[in-house]
């Protein structure tokens, strides 16, 4: 009861445990370099689940079902897709970055700034020749 009001809504399942393939292990490096292969290869020309199961049968005597040949395809396929996270503020709320647009103010000449005492940068002294 005090993990269902812990959340609004239910976190839903989420397996803890490495999905285990003992039929498949022996395989997974001709997949691997079946998938990529097909870098840079046309959508209709890529090889699908149902291919590359087919070809794992009849080329090596696969014995496993479709269903964990389709699921490692999938797994493979997505982690080569480039991902990102949107990236939203909340109305006043935001970041701002001052120094590139200090940076382009002193660099285009659009801003004068007078800067009074010592400087902060360190001097160091040339070896004399």
């Amino acid at each position: 009861m005090k993990n269902i009001l812990m959340f609004s809504v239910p976190p839903g399942y989420q397996r803890m445990a490495l999905i285990m393939r003992p039929k498949l292990v022996e395989f997974t490096e001709f997949i691997d370099e079946w998938l990529g292969g097909d870098v840079g290869q046309r959508r209709k020309l890529r090889n699908t689940a149902k291919r590359v199961f087919d070809r794992l049968r009849d080329e090596h005597g696969f014995t496993g079902g479709y269903t964990i040949v389709k699921d490692y395809v999938r797994e493979q396929q997505r982690r080569g897709h480039e991902m990102f996270v949107p990236f939203y503020h909340a109305a006043g709320h935001a970041q701002a970055d001052f120094g590139e647009g200090i940076l382009d103010r002193l660099v285009h000449n659009s801003h004068r700034l007078d800067l009074e005492g010592e400087s902060l940068r360190r001097t160091t002294s040339s070896p004399s020749a």
